[in-house]
């Protein structure tokens, strides 16, 4: 891609009324252009036959070709960064997880009519997709479902807490906030992780009710319990709790306990979810006690809050360039001086065991 030029963009949806909302979404972006629309995949095969685009934004649920069929089969014979904008997104449907290990780059809810806030949050994240995914390293892709031996609830091997509130905890967290390529690199931290690892925040930009299936997902692969977050959950070893999609999480404290809570409001840092809202709660709560860890993403979202998060004492990392899909996130992060260390994917896990060691 030239530097300057603007980024091009397929679009393929069967319907017309999509195709028109998502044409006056990206034109109005002063760095993206539609280089063309097709109803259906095989007027799309057509059209890439001609001019390649810089990245396609993709339906599902097509006639005479469904989406993913047609992914793979790109993929196969000709990778372009993919971007999924389905219906679906919106029902939590794991078909999307499909999508992505096929290699799908993004996915996001498609446009709908409603408030002037709602069409401009999603012309934000339509066009943010974009450009992440014209950005992405192609190849990574989530682990392949395994089966695991059956696990213990996290809160069986905890004690109630006591009726007195304590002003102290020594118990270490993990805060985890990642993007573009985030849901196959999410994977392999965690399925890499013990049963008794340090309790986890994750912050994921996934849209509404993606992140409850892509949790399912994660818990069926790992030793440790995975589970969307709900207001009120307790950070416990063993468990990871996923921020839900259009819905901030922060870290808080009740008594010795670590939990979550879960709300809505503005878009920070350009999400909702945000990493930052995460990681300044995490930096404001647990301090010394917490390890940030920034990865794959496109944008700064998280840089200054695991700056936060390092000034109050904490232990942060960011994923090194080579092993990441999009070198964004923790790019702005090392540039801010927020991250103590620098790690490539696979030794992640280990930092986050070995988090109790950690001055």
């Amino acid at each position: 891609m030239t530097a300057g030029r603007r980024l091009r963009v397929l679009i393929v949806d069967d319907s017309a009324a999509v195709r028109a909302a998502l044409t006056r979404i990206i034109e109005d972006a002063p760095d993206l252009e539609v280089m063309a629309t097709a109803g259906d995949p095989f007027i799309a095969a057509q059209r890439i036959a001609q001019e390649l685009p810089d990245v396609i934004i993709l339906d599902i649920e097509m006639p005479r070709m469904d989406g993913i069929t047609f992914l793979r089969r790109l993929m196969a014979q000709r990778p372009i960064p993919v971007v999924i904008c389905s219906s679906l997104a919106e029902e939590g449907s794991e078909t999307l997880l499909q999508a992505l290990e096929a290699g799908a780059v993004e996915v996001v809810a498609k446009p709908r009519m409603g408030s002037a806030q709602f069409l401009a949050e999603s012309a934000v994240r339509v066009c943010d997709a974009l450009r992440a995914a014209a950005h992405a390293r192609l190849g990574r892709r989530m682990a392949p479902p395994r089966s695991v031996e059956r696990k213990l609830s996290a809160d069986a091997m905890i004690p109630p807490p006591s009726g007195r509130a304590m002003a102290r905890t020594t118990e270490r967290i993990v805060c985890i906030g990642a993007s573009t390529g985030g849901t196959e690199a999410l994977a392999e931290v965690l399925t890499a992780l013990p049963v008794d690892s340090p309790g986890i925040v994750i912050v994921q930009h996934m849209p509404e009710r993606f992140t409850a299936a892509f949790a399912r997902r994660l818990d069926g692969l790992c030793r440790i319990d995975v589970k969307e977050a709900e207001d009120g959950d307790a950070v416990l070893p063993g468990r990871a709790l996923i921020a839900p999609g259009n819905r901030h999480t922060l870290l808080t404290r009740s008594g010795a306990r670590y939990c979550v809570a879960v709300k809505d409001g503005p878009l920070v840092s350009r999400h909702r979810p945000s990493v930052d809202v995460l990681f300044r709660t995490a930096a404001q709560y647990a301090g010394r006690n917490a390890l940030g860890v920034i990865m794959t993403g496109m944008g700064d979202d998280g840089a200054r809050g695991l700056l936060e998060m390092r000034r109050a004492g904490a232990a942060t990392l960011a994923q090194d360039e080579e092993s990441c899909v999009v070198f964004g996130m923790p790019k702005e992060a090392i540039a801010l001086g927020a991250a103590e260390r620098i790690l490539p994917l696979d030794r992640i896990p280990q930092a986050i065991v070995e988090l109790r060691a950690w001055t």
